[in-house]
């Protein structure tokens, strides 16, 4: 499946937006919110997420066809990195242990910061290079 960039970019900011409002509040609701989003996005499939669904219903109608699509698979690969620090800040914050909920939300804002303002893909540039280890790994050699 392609998917277009300027969509994932989109998601990254309303993603930012939500990740800033958790880090001003301290609610773990509000990220608990967002690792609903990352998890659609991440089991369902992009054509799936709520961001990406807003995208496509609202947006991408005004605006000319994309220069060109990408892959879905590394930007879903992102979302489930995203998946990951929403689910240990929620920990951290339900279990008032606010350093762990403020580190893990910054971690992802970090990251979906990079993707809405400069179309920088962290997760996306990890998966070539997590399939790459993956894969040697699969296929080594075990001694007999």
């Amino acid at each position: 499946m392609q998917v277009d960039p300027r969509g994932q970019r989109f998601a990254a900011a309303v993603t930012s937006v939500m990740l800033i409002a958790v880090l001003v509040t301290g609610s773990w609701l509000l990220l608990a919110a967002q690792a609903v989003v990352f998890a659609l996005a991440t089991f369902l499939g992009l054509r799936y997420a709520p961001y990406g669904l807003v995208y496509r219903v609202l947006i991408r109608p005004r605006l000319s066809p994309p220069g060109e699509l990408e892959d879905a698979a590394p930007p879903r690969f992102a979302q489930g990195v995203g998946l990951g620090f929403a689910l240990v800040g929620m920990v951290g914050y339900a279990l008032g242990v606010p350093w762990l909920g403020i580190g893990a939300t910054a971690c992802a804002l970090g990251a979906a910061f990079l993707n809405a303002v400069f179309g920088f893909c962290l997760g996306c540039e990890m998966y070539p290079l997590i399939r790459r280890i993956t894969t040697k790994i699969r296929n080594r050699e075990v001694p007999a």
